[in-house]
């Protein structure tokens, strides 16, 4: 069995493997001001292999963007195949956001997958929000793209580094919502259509206006399954929404809203009009 290990890259072979990254255990970043330490890179080169080892078919959160409400918490799904003609001895990886994973400023550890002697192994890493562990963050700033760092290493003792081995995105939750009135409305009279477009605020632990953000209104006609757009808007300085239409038929509006490169996109629960 071949044990040699660039010194650069040092791993220790099994369960062991993760005391080579240097990371806290999965946790949310602590309530309060002080900020959570950044993690501290993985031992030797980010990027590298040894041997015949593989990772393929790498898959976070089912290939959607993470999103996460104002508590800075979120259940997250990992998948990734590692390979290796002599099986797999350990594969796991790093979730983080940063330049790569040894320029980063936070970032959740996958717990081990373990030893599996079979040539290809898909591992899953589940992430579940509870009181022990948990995909959290802090820092609104932190919202955007984030990468992933993984690892993989074969029975013999080769190995493979990869960074990034996926990017994807974590995403501020927001919320939005709608109200058209008057109800019961004459034909041809003004509805006005009101609502509020909020954003989780890692930082403060609430959901906050989202200002300046442009909102689509849609309507609905009553008896049909699909939205179509009516106008655009923008939302003001504290996320509020208004906006007028005539009234012509029964029916629903809402607001919808796009996202962002920081912010889930999202649209409000229908509102039914009556019109006589």
């Amino acid at each position: 069995m071949r044990t040699r290990i660039r010194s650069a890259a040092a791993v220790v072979v099994g369960a062991s493997a993760l005391s080579a990254l240097a990371l806290p255990a999965v946790q949310a970043a602590p309530a309060g001001p002080s900020a959570p330490s950044a993690p501290s890179a993985p031992a030797g080169p980010a990027d590298d292999v040894q041997g015949d080892t593989q990772i393929s078919n790498v898959i976070v959160n089912d290939g959607k963007s993470i999103v996460v409400g104002s508590t800075g918490k979120a259940s997250v799904t990992v998948k990734l195949t590692a390979s290796d003609p002599n099986g797999i001895s350990d594969a796991g990886g790093i979730l983080y956001h940063g330049a790569d994973v040894n320029h980063n400023d936070w970032g959740v550890t996958l717990p081990s997958c373990g030893k599996h002697l079979v040539t290809a192994y898909t591992c899953t890493f589940a992430l579940k929000s509870t009181s022990a562990r948990h995909f959290g963050v802090s820092k609104n700033a932190q919202a955007g793209t984030w990468k992933m760092w993984a690892y993989a290493i074969g029975a013999d003792g080769d190995y493979r580094f990869r960074d990034p081995a996926k990017t994807f995105k974590v995403l501020r939750a927001t919320k939005l919502t709608a109200n058209a009135a008057p109800e019961p409305v004459k034909k041809g009279k003004t509805i006005t259509v009101t609502g509020s477009l909020t954003r989780a605020d890692w930082e403060s632990h609430k959901d906050i206006g989202y200002g300046s953000q442009s909102v689509v209104l849609q309507f609905r006609k009553a008896g049909t399954t699909n939205y179509v757009n009516v106008k655009g808007i923008k939302s003001t300085s504290t996320g509020s929404l208004k906006t007028t239409v005539t009234a012509a038929t029964d029916g629903y509006y809402r607001f919808t809203y796009a996202g962002s490169a920081t912010a889930g996109a999202v649209s409000a629960t229908g509102d039914s009009i009556d019109v006589r």
